[in-house]
Order: C-alpha cells, then sequence, then structure tokens
C-alpha cells in the first residue's frame, strides 16, 4: 500500500518526483506502476481553482494508466467549439461551429476542475506498493557517480539514480540543474471563475474572440462555465474590483448576451501569462515535466495535455532502460530529451502564432486568419485534419 513515511537516517530509492500537482503527481503514479521505487515529494499545496480542458489523446492516457477510469465520472463532455469573432477589426472571421461528430468522434475531450483531477490521481496512488508519499519540499541536490542526492526541509536525505521535477514554473530542480529558460511575459492576464449561466452551453466551449484576448465559456456541467477570460492585466484587476453587479454585467457584454441571465458562483482570480521553454529537459539524471519544463497561455488547449505527453515519453524511455546499469538514470534523462524537444519546439511555436494571430491588428494578418476560419468552415476535409492536429494527436 501507499504510505507516507518519515526518516531520520538516508532513504535510498529509484526516482524522486518532486512536486504536488497533476503533473508530479501524475508522474509518480506511472513510473511506479513500472515497478520502479518511487518516492514523491509533495508538500500540502493551496487549491488549485483552475480547470483543465483534456483533448481525446489525453483522455486516452488517463484511461489507460488508470489515473481516471471513467473520466464522464468527474469531467464534462465537450462535443462542440463554437467560435465568434467579437473584435471592432476591419476584417473579422465569420461565426464558425465545429462538432466532434464530423470528425467520426463522441467528443473532443473533457473539462475537469482541477482539484477532482487531483482526488482521483491521489486514490489511485494509495494502491501502487512501489509508490510512497513524503510531504515536505525540496532543499537541495548534489549528483556524483553513485547518483543524486537531494535533502528536504525536514532534515530528511533521500539518494537516488533519477530526479524528476514537476514542481512549477519557478521550478528549484530545473535550477539546482542548472538548466535556462527562455522566458516571454504577456502583456495578457487571464481571469478565471466559475458561472451559471441562464442557457446551458449544450457541451459548446464557445470562444469570442476579442482585440487582446479570447473570452470563452467552457461547460462544467448543466448550466455551469468555467470562464477563462484573457485581456490585458489592468483590464482584468478593473473588472475584478468593481462590485459584483458591475462584474457582472461586464461578462454579460463580453458573452452578448447570448446565455441569459449569469451568476457568479466562486471567487474570482487572475495569473499572468507568460511562454517558458527550458533549454534541456534533461541532464544528468534529472529530467523535468510539466511547467517545470514547459508554460503557455491557455490557448489551443495545451497545458496539462502537453504535460501528459511528457510522462507518456517518459515512462517510455524508462520502459526501455537498462537499470541494471550504474549510470541508468544519466542515460536515461539525455534520451528524454531527445525525445522531447521536438514535440515542445513545436507546441511553442503553434502557440505562439495562434496568440499572435488573436492579437494582431495588421490588416494582412486578419486577412489570413479570416480566411483560415472561412477554409476551416467550408472544407470538411481541412476541418478533419485540422481537428486532429489541434487535440495533440501524434
Amino acid at each position: 500500500m501507499a504510505k507516507n513515511s518519515h526518516y531520520k537516517k538516508t532513504i535510498k530509492t529509484d526516482i524522486i518526483v518532486v512536486g504536488g500537482g497533476l503533473a508530479g503527481t501524475a508522474a509518480a503514479i506511472c513510473i511506479a506502476q513500472l515497478g520502479i521505487k518511487i518516492i514523491h515529494l509533495a508538500p500540502t499545496a493551496i487549491k488549485d481553482r483552475r480547470t483543465s480542458a483534456l483533448m481525446g489523446p489525453s483522455i486516452d492516457i488517463l484511461t489507460s494508466s488508470g489515473l481516471v477510469p471513467a473520466p464522464d465520472k468527474i469531467g464534462v463532455e465537450m462535443n462542440k467549439i463554437r467560435i465568434i469573432d467579437a473584435t471592432n477589426r476591419l476584417i473579422r472571421s465569420p461565426e464558425a461551429l465545429f462538432d466532434s461528430r464530423e470528425a467520426g468522434l463522441s467528443n473532443f475531450g473533457y473539462n475537469f476542475a482541477n482539484e477532482k483531477l487531483l482526488k482521483a490521481f491521489d486514490e489511485k496512488a494509495q494502491n501502487i506498493d512501489s509508490y510512497q508519499r513524503i510531504v515536505a519540499s525540496f532543499s537541495g541536490v548534489e549528483s556524483n557517480d553513485n547518483g543524486i542526492t537531494i535533502k528536504t526541509d525536514d532534515g530528511k536525505t533521500i539518494n537516488c539514480q533519477m530526479l524528476v521535477g514537476a514542481d512549477g514554473k519557478k521550478s528549484s530542480v530545473r535550477s539546482n540543474a542548472g538548466i535556462d529558460i527562455k522566458e516571454k511575459k504577456h502583456e495578457q492576464s487571464a481571469l478565471i471563475c466559475d458561472l451559471e449561466l441562464g442557457h446551458e452551453l449544450d457541451g459548446a466551449s464557445v470562444e469570442y474572440h476579442y482585440n487582446n484576448g479570447p473570452f470563452t465559456l467552457v461547460p462544467a456541467g448543466g448550466k455551469k462555465a468555467n470562464l477563462v477570460w484573457m485581456d490585458r492585466h489592468e483590464v482584468l484587476q478593473s473588472a475584478k474590483s468593481a462590485n459584483k453587479e458591475a462584474f457582472i454585467k461586464l461578462l454579460e457584454k463580453h458573452s452578448m448576451n447570448l446565455f441569459g441571465d449569469i451568476k457568479l458562483t466562486s471567487g474570482v482570480f487572475i495569473f499572468p501569462l507568460t511562454n517558458l521553454v527550458a533549454d534541456s529537459v534533461g541532464k544528468n539524471g534529472i529530467v523535468l515535466v510539466g511547467e517545470a519544463a514547459h508554460a503557455f497561455p491557455p490557448v489551443g488547449a495545451q497545458g496539462l495535455n502537453l504535460s501528459l505527453r511528457d510522462i507518456v515519453d517518459l515512462v517510455d524511455v524508462l520502459k526501455a532502460s537498462d537499470r541494471g546499469q550504474i549510470n541508468w538514470g544519466k542515460l536515461a534523462s539525455e534520451a528524454y530529451t531527445k525525445k522531447r524537444m521536438g514535440d515542445l519546439k513545436g507546441t511553442l511555436g503553434m502557440v505562439e502564432t495562434l496568440f499572435k494571430s488573436l492579437l494582431a491588428d495588421f490588416i494582412p494578418v486578419q486577412a489570413v486568419r479570416a480566411g483560415g476560419i472561412w477554409a476551416l468552415k467550408s472544407m470538411p476535409f481541412l476541418r478533419k485534419k485540422a481537428f486532429h492536429i489541434g487535440m495533440g494527436e501524434r
């Protein structure tokens, strides 16, 4: 059985995973299911109020790994994507509705509350013998020919052959590994909150494209919806600071009053947006997954979808590794980097291009973007191809 552990002497294990969020917990579980001894170093974290829209390939990962055996039990199906150009630009895109049935799919994926996902992951971990969790923080690392030794903030010393950093954008593991990042901070931030609408979204994720970013309503079951609103930080802060009635009126205006009266059912949170990609995702027995390796604005449904692809590739590398070799952790970290960097760079390019196209005031760019929406709307074969690319199929 998985267990919390408290030790005074040096602990030996195969792999240490640092980070108690979704990526870290999923990575620790998937690796432990290979029969590899895992210590999951996961301090108690604040509640994650965000949601994750996971596309079909990610749902396949969740179900095949047993992380979420029945997605429909904790997630909400997304079977349509509706795009509305709400900008005041000279050249505007047509309204478009994309239905998963056109691609021969019952849905594009599911929308999950991150808290529910993490609870499901934790329940899975309880039944894996090779998984152990220590509720503590990482405080330092030393590498030598015998492996990697880390210290925790409560005085424990742990020795391993591989260290997996899943400790977020400000990753201490990444810093200790000496891995640099390329980071771009955007003027835009993202405001998120939960709403109850007057009319159901009927399984559709509705994206209103405004000059400074999309205003997206994601289905959360019945008349419930999750809002992800991207705009300049000062605009979002002003909206959040307004009284509740003024804030609701602003939301109704941005949603063009298409879904009736709106009620706010949660707190309102604002997150700054950045592009972040590590120069390397593995070296000297240390590897990075999740936001320790990459972070993007929430466009193109990447985020956790990309993190799950990290985990799949890491598991594949570990399956192929000869753990009888003294330096297997170092060799595996190098193999992981070779396997992952192409996907990360490709995703970075796609997200940057998409984000720039949403914000562009340059008329030729507006024309190309509008023409692209027209093409997707009018050409079924192109639309079907775009569905599969957008869902992250490889």
